[in-house]
């Protein structure tokens, strides 16, 4: 081994057996924390990107395909409900390869246009027909079933045969089977949404021609009915929360939260209308498109032999005398030219017939208010229009506030038992942590003296002589003065004063085991220098 490695391992070595019995526990707790996040990182990147293999499987074709990657040994996930299955992306051609030519899966069309790819040459028309017609269902149903919430969707169109020999041709029809995924129930605007889609995608379709049902018997959407009309009360619901909130809000703000209760009440017109109106005006400034004038004159003279007029009583009329006449007739024939507009006005549903607004004030809130004021303000808040038939009533009344003030007390009451609870809580966290530090703290404490005590070396030093006269120099320079212990003579009893010398030294050694051990070896290095 090198010598630069096994010095850096010595060092490592010393610094380790340096530590307490608390560090070296971090350090192993690092250390484990260290390796685990390595293994799960190595892991992690060692794990093979995976890829859909195919996505909305039915349960039968998911087994079959399950079966046939067991077969080959290709690891693989489930996801969706098992309806997608994943496997690795360097083999995910080549199991679609392998997984078509075994015919899996094998309903994932499940009919539409590849219907009319395996018709043959030799169909008759009822054939190509009734295969078309099944192509259209099997599209539509799986469109519906892609939408959100939809577990399955089926189907079945009504569709006239096309006949030179009938005058009226019968409107086409539909019924649309829906079932949903377990605690999901479709909203109007998506069954609003399935009739639309049903509808446009059959020629001559009308929105009122499709029926939708779904798994637990309930008519959605019914033949020859509006396709609104299931939605007007919900609408109608949502007019009336809008403007009860506006005027709620106001109310709230003006005579205080909690003093004021509203009603709304409204009347949709959901009638869906279509009116066409022609005006024709003539202008005078407008020349005429076309004018023609006829003049008839005729002169001459009178006849000789007038015969005169019969009269009521047979009598001849004595003839007049001979002269000159003249007859003049003009006639003018003038074609003027008028303006034609044509409108056409269709009325969107939704409209609002008639609307009522019920308004209860606290009187002790508003004994000052006028009344008539808070009447205008509230009608213009919510739209009240006298012509229409709207009406709004607004009164002063005592409000009951006992139910408040139980409640008040209540949620008071639950606040200051919350409040208890917490410090309960707080108080019981931290006596637990008292607890924990201080276990933690005897710990370390014990730790740190079985570490002193497992540095102290024992040293035998046997029995000390008398010291005959002080060394001016010191402790550290009287080493190389000392006389040499002598082997194996008997020691004569120490008087008093030498105990207690012996006594301080001991407790010089229990205080101090370091110094006192580092000094008993350099006596003892100089004793073995001076005998040899």
């Amino acid at each position: 081994m090198p010598a630069q490695l096994t010095g850096a391992l010595g060092k490592l070595t010393a610094a380790v057996k340096q530590f307490s019995l608390a560090q070296r526990t971090l350090a192993l707790i690092g250390l484990a924390v260290l390796v685990l996040g390595a293994v799960a990182l190595s892991s992690w990147a060692a794990k093979p990107t995976l890829s859909p293999l195919f996505t909305g499987l039915s349960a039968t074709d998911a087994s079959a395909v399950v079966d046939q990657l067991d077969a080959e040994g290709v690891a693989y996930d489930l996801t969706d409900g098992g309806g997608t299955v994943l496997v690795p992306a360097d083999k995910l051609y080549g199991m679609r390869l392998k997984l078509a030519a075994a015919g899996l899966p094998a309903n994932t069309d499940g009919g539409g246009y590849s219907l009319l790819d395996d018709m043959g040459m030799t169909s008759s028309e009822f054939q190509q027909e009734v295969t078309y017609q099944r192509a259209l269902e099997g599209e539509l149903a799986k469109t519906i079933g892609a939408m959100q919430g939809v577990e399955a969707a089926t189907v079945k169109l009504a569709l006239p045969q096309d006949s030179v020999f009938v005058s009226e041709k019968a409107d086409p029809t539909a019924s649309v089977f829906i079932r949903t995924k377990t605690g999901v129930e479709l909203s109007g605007d998506q069954v609003q949404a399935i009739v639309h889609l049903v509808s446009a995608g059959i020629e001559g379709m009308k929105t009122t021609d499709v029926a939708v049902i779904d798994a637990a018997g309930k008519v959605l959407s019914t033949v020859g009915a509006n396709p609104t009309g299931g939605m007007s009360g919900q609408q109608t619901g949502e007019y009336e929360a809008r403007v009860k909130g506006a005027v709620q809000a106001l109310l709230d703000q003006v005579v205080g939260v909690g003093k004021s209760a509203v009603t709304m009440t409204a009347e949709l017109d959901y009638d869906q209308t279509q009116r066409t109106s022609e005006s024709f005006t003539a202008k005078p400034e407008t020349p005429p498109l076309a004018s023609s004038t006829t003049t008839e004159e005729y002169t001459g003279t009178g006849g000789g032999n007038a015969t005169g007029v019969l009269g009521p009583d047979n009598i001849a009329v004595p003839s007049g005398e001979a002269g000159n006449g003249t007859y003049t007739s003009t006639s003018e024939d003038v074609t003027n030219a008028i303006d034609k507009v044509t409108e056409q006005t269709t009325t969107a549903p939704g409209s609002v017939k008639r609307q009522s607004l019920a308004v209860v004030v606290d009187a002790e809130a508003t004994a000052a208010m006028d009344l008539a004021a808070l009447t205008a303000t509230l009608s213009a808040a919510a739209g009240i229009d006298a012509a229409r038939g709207d009406t709004i009533a607004v009164q002063q009344m005592l409000f009951d506030t006992s139910a408040a003030e139980t409640a008040q007390d209540a949620l008071a009451a639950a606040d200051r038992l919350a409040e208890k609870e917490q410090q309960e809580t707080l108080i019981r966290q931290a006596a637990i942590a008292g607890v924990v530090l201080l276990v933690v703290l005897a710990l370390i404490i014990a730790a740190a003296r079985r570490s002193r005590r497992s540095r102290r070396e024992s040293l035998d030093i046997g029995e000390l002589l008398p010291i005959r006269e002080p060394d001016p120099i010191g402790i550290e320079g009287a080493g190389d003065g000392l006389p040499a212990l002598p082997v194996g003579d008997t020691v004569p009893e120490l008087p008093d004063a030498l105990a207690v010398k012996r006594a301080e030294i001991s407790a010089l050694a229990d205080e101090q085991p370091a110094e006192v051990a580092d000094l008993l070896r350099g006596w003892l290095t100089t004793s073995g220098s001076g005998r040899r």
